[in-house]
């Protein structure tokens, strides 16, 4: 497409921000350092800045940069509502003006959303039914890898290598917590990690040492969702690939050599991630270059495995002791925040913020004639 679209205009960039999710300030202060990258390509991109609020309400906003940030965004005057079409003819916003309702198209969107409505594929639907490209997973794999247990399920059967595991519902844990308690015990040895099916970012996630610790910790993550998943403890060091490209083309498909996260606490929480910057990022990992490389290939693995479009970061542990490669999850729209491992990995490879993100929304171009 180059540097134009259809119609000899710049390229129309609708960036989604915020969204009904416990991920909601993150999702601003990436979404704000996409913003801030592409108006370094402005004679390339014509952005069009769309906010969700917590209460699910959508707003066309063209207000400053740091607003998005900071969170104030939602005062500005320049909001006015507005929605994604789903009819392919519209291909882009419906926009409530002064004088009625209005069509905006978009030749692209970013969805710069984390967590639940935001990368498990329930704006990826909207998108598909709109027609228009998006960056990111497509609806199938942001829903697998956003789920722990399906993920789980799907590298067992592609035979991606990870930790022993197993997971319950909501009814069971409610009506056998004895039952069910026992089964984890004779499943899993302690500590066990146990983690919602659907959240992301650690929220939700408690390390259980003893029976009571791990009735304690399935009642905490059935507060964020009805599925919780238990993962034996991996003694090993915590690593992190940058994944990018389109398995339509595989000759696209590359990921980093790894980073490694040096966590602040006792495993990588969600302030760790996005909030107390106590965390340390060493890049690349403190590993023999065989081993980098073997992580780097097991990257790619799991993402063609699962089905990954455009970009993932692909969490490994390399366990002590044995060198065994365990992958612990896929992050299909990771975090773009200055703390963020996926553009601290692309840019030690040469990929700047901007080269990043004009890369990105290139895959959402190229993706093969009819996947929308």
């Amino acid at each position: 497409m180059g540097n134009l679209n259809e119609a000899g205009q710049k390229i129309r960039v609708g960036l989604l921000f915020g969204s009904v999710s416990s991920e909601h300030e993150v999702s601003l202060v990436s979404a704000a350092a996409w913003a801030e990258a592409l108006s370094e390509l402005d004679k390339k991109y014509e952005v069009i800045l769309v906010g969700i609020t917590k209460a699910g309400h959508w707003l066309r906003y063209s207000g400053p940069i740091a607003a998005i940030r900071d969170g104030s965004w939602e005062q500005d005057a320049s909001c006015v509502p507005c929605v994604l079409s789903p009819d392919r003819g519209d291909h882009g916003l419906l926009v409530r003006g002064k004088d009625g309702c209005f069509v905006e198209r978009l030749d692209a969107v970013a969805p710069i959303l984390h967590g639940k409505n935001g990368e498990d594929g329930t704006i990826q639907g909207l998108l598909e039914l709109a027609g228009i490209p998006y960056v990111g997973c497509g609806v199938l794999a942001s829903a697998v890898c956003m789920d722990k247990a399906a993920a789980n399920t799907m590298m067992d059967a592609a035979g991606v290598p990870h930790c022993k595991w197993c997971y319950a519902v909501r009814p069971e844990a409610e009506q056998s917590m004895g039952t069910l308690l026992d089964r984890v015990e004779k499943q899993l040895c302690y500590p066990v990690f146990v983690k919602p099916a659907n959240a992301g970012s650690s929220v939700g996630i408690s390390k259980a040492h003893n029976r009571a610790e791990l009735e304690t910790a399935i009642a905490v993550a059935l507060r964020e969702d009805d599925k919780v998943v238990f993962e034996e403890f991996i003694d090993g060091q915590e690593v992190e690939c940058a994944a990018i490209g389109n398995p339509d083309d595989p000759d696209s498909v590359t990921a980093t050599r790894p980073g490694e996260i040096l966590a602040g606490a006792e495993f990588y929480t969600y302030d760790d991630k996005y909030k107390n910057g106590v965390s340390q990022v060493v890049i690349p990992a403190h590993l023999p270059e065989e081993k980098l490389d073997e992580v780097r290939n097991a990257a790619i693995h799991a993402y063609l495995a699962l089905g990954c479009t455009g970009l993932a970061r692909c969490d490994f542990f390399v366990e002590r002791g044995t060198g065994r490669v365990l992958c612990n999850e896929l992050n299909t729209m990771p975090g773009f925040t200055p703390i963020s491992m996926y553009p601290k990995l692309m840019e030690q490879e040469g990929l700047s913020f901007a080269a990043l993100t004009d890369r990105l929304i290139g895959l959402a171009l190229a993706k093969k004639k009819g996947a929308y």
